[in-house]
């Protein structure tokens, strides 16, 4: 039994990582007032792009450079229509993700055709001695690769960096909750919308390539297969808190890893149902049944200095 819980546990980790990484830059977008559903177009391109860069150099540190460009330039678009164009940014985001998913599904056929033939570089798990030995912990924490680590340190710096205490993080607020009140106080609410998206950008760019080139190592159509969508759940789920959204994120993984241990643990469901675990407790979330939270007074209001 112990080893079936460690492999959930791995595997639940492991399927988190993706989510933690996108959803610590849209809780920031979020909290400045600025919703990007664009974040599962974000990722499927940096995805495509760091496949594309790690096969093109041979270096899967390029292909991470190459994701991260790639989520940066969906994320200027973004910024671009819901920040300067005031679009309305559930519609933006759709078209966004649309958009990626036919262009990155046509630069497949391109580039890979058939799913080609060359291996993908890529990011094999580094145990960290003694500490991957731990019982179920161990080998979900510390055997992660380079990427996983990079992961779990970005989101623990954005964490504190970022709190509701530090003056980044009641500046962000404060464009969040009354944008007109922040310009009149002198901060640059455009500014700060532009510099939080570009920030989802790149945290969803490597979230991609974590999930390309460290899980996969290989692209294929719609990789990402709505794990974009569950980030921006995660941070309604979290109530636009940290540590809420993080616990949010695993339990995301450990319902999606449960599909694959549930015959061993003696669980004899559906697999159809397990996969749509995530999705219910989404739902509920959304709907505020799992505790009542309060969205950031101007979340999705575009800004408009003197309205």
């Amino acid at each position: 039994m112990s080893a079936v819980l460690e492999e959930l546990a791995a595997g639940g980790v492991r399927l988190a990582v993706p989510l933690l990484l996108a959803s610590a830059g849209e809780l920031l977008s979020e909290r400045a007032g600025v919703l990007n559903l664009s974040v599962e177009g974000m990722m499927l391109t940096g995805a495509f792009a760091g496949v594309a860069g790690a096969l093109a150099s041979g270096s899967a540190t390029v292909g991470v450079v190459c994701a991260l460009a790639a989520g940066l330039a969906v994320a200027l678009l973004q910024a671009v229509l819901s920040v300067t164009l005031r679009a309305d940014q559930i519609v933006t985001g759709i078209t966004v993700n649309a958009l990626a998913l036919g262009g990155t599904t046509y630069g497949a056929r391109l580039l890979f055709g058939d799913g080609g033939t060359d291996p993908v570089p890529g990011f094999d798990p580094l145990p960290v001695p003694g500490l991957s030995g731990i019982p179920v912990l161990g080998p979900a924490l510390f055997s992660q690769s380079a990427l996983g680590y990079t992961a779990f340190a970005l989101v623990a710096v954005l964490a504190v960096a970022c709190a509701r205490r530090t003056s980044w993080g009641l500046t962000v607020d404060a464009v969040g909750e009354d944008p007109a009140t922040a310009d009149r106080c002198g901060l640059p609410v455009r500014a700060v919308r532009y510099a939080v998206v570009l920030l989802t950008g790149l945290t969803s760019g490597l979230a991609g390539a974590q999930l390309a080139l460290s899980e996969v190592h290989a692209f294929s159509d719609n990789i990402t297969a709505g794990i974009g969508y569950l980030a921006v759940v995660a941070v309604i789920a979290g109530r636009w808190r940290a540590w809420p959204t993080v616990a949010a994120c695993l339990f995301f993984g450990v319902a999606q890893a449960l599909q694959f241990t549930a015959p061993a643990l003696g669980l004899h469901l559906s697999a159809p149902l397990l996969t749509t675990l995530p999705y219910v407790f989404a739902l509920l979330a959304v709907s505020g049944l799992v505790g009542r939270s309060r969205a950031p007074g101007a979340l999705t209001r575009p800004f408009v200095r003197g309205a």
